[in-house]
């Protein structure tokens, strides 16, 4: 007998014709497995993404007076940025100021009726997921004929100037940002208890306004900056809807670029491409400021 018991205390028996069980795992080697994993998936989605960005930036360098193989040339991109005749600059200045005005009225219909679904008619929730989720149904080329039959005439006639159109626009834009705008919204909102807060901000004399733009705004702040990120990507590249309504936005100025140039087109896609990243670091920026007031629920 030792201290504690007996000595064959822990040892296992084990039954004649029993396999014998493998041996555990070190524990280590678990950890560098899914490390190595991690890793190749890492370098997949890398390669997966930045390898036509390469070839892109590579293609738009082109070869402007030598044959192939001449050495690289910015040419292209001062055709773009230098020429006068370009409307590079404005097409992309447009189309921000249209993504502004639809991300803005997007939060403004999305965040109330999230916040007052989950707060006062949570059976609803279903029905407006549904809803929100038509964008994904209703094909984009569809849904612009309609609203040029719609708003062509009485008694809304829309369609007869060019602000009109733009309005028309920014509403369609909105529509196409809802599935994105409102699971990011409702994320945010599943995030903090709401009920705590609203009965909070009311014990204190605040109205609803007050409420929504005070106390949730801050609070899912992050959740709206994703939508918003999301918003501006669609209103970029976006081409069916301003092609039909004939705005002058950056998608469809791309595409006539294409039909006529051969190495322009890639340098504006990369030019773009490094603009829309530093707006959305701008907004991330932007969106870290300000204080966040949070009470979380029981857990």
């Amino acid at each position: 007998m030792t201290q504690g018991g007996s000595p064959y205390a822990a040892m296992k028996l084990r039954v004649p014709g029993e396999p014998e069980l493998p041996s555990k795992v070190p524990p280590n080697e678990k950890p560098r497995r899914g490390a190595l994993w991690a890793w190749i998936v890492f370098g997949l989605g890398f390669l997966y993404f930045f390898l036509p960005l390469i070839a892109t930036i590579e293609f738009s360098l082109g070869h402007p007076t030598g044959p192939v193989g001449a050495e690289p040339s910015l040419q292209y991109y001062e055709n773009v940025l230098i020429d006068p005749r370009s409307e590079f600059f404005p097409r992309l200045f447009f189309s921000f100021l249209i993504a502004i005005a639809t991300i803005i009225l997007s939060i403004a219909i999305i965040v109330p009726t999230a916040y007052w679904v989950r707060l006062r008619l949570p059976r609803l929730r279903p029905i407006v997921e549904f809803v929100t989720l038509m964008p994904f149904v209703i094909p984009p080329v569809v849904a612009v004929f309609g609203l040029i039959r719609t708003f062509s005439g009485p008694p809304f006639p829309l369609m007869n100037t060019t602000i009109g159109s733009n309005v028309v626009l920014v509403g369609a834009y909105t529509i196409l940002s809802f599935p994105y705008m409102y699971r990011a919204v409702d994320t945010g909102l599943r995030a903090i208890d709401i009920r705590s807060l609203t009965e909070a901000a009311q014990s204190l004399g605040a109205g609803w306004p007050r409420i929504i733009v005070g106390v949730i705004f801050p609070n899912i702040r992050v959740a709206l900056l994703s939508g918003a990120f999301l918003t501006l990507a669609i209103v970029i590249g976006e081409y069916t809807m301003a092609s039909f309504l004939g705005s002058k936005t950056f998608g469809p100025y791309l595409s006539l670029l294409g039909q006529n140039r051969a190495f322009e087109p890639a340098g504006v896609s990369i030019i773009s491409f490094g603009l829309t990243w530093i707006a959305m670091g701008a907004i991330q920026f932007i969106g870290r400021g300000g204080e966040r007031i949070q009470v979380g629920g029981a857990r």
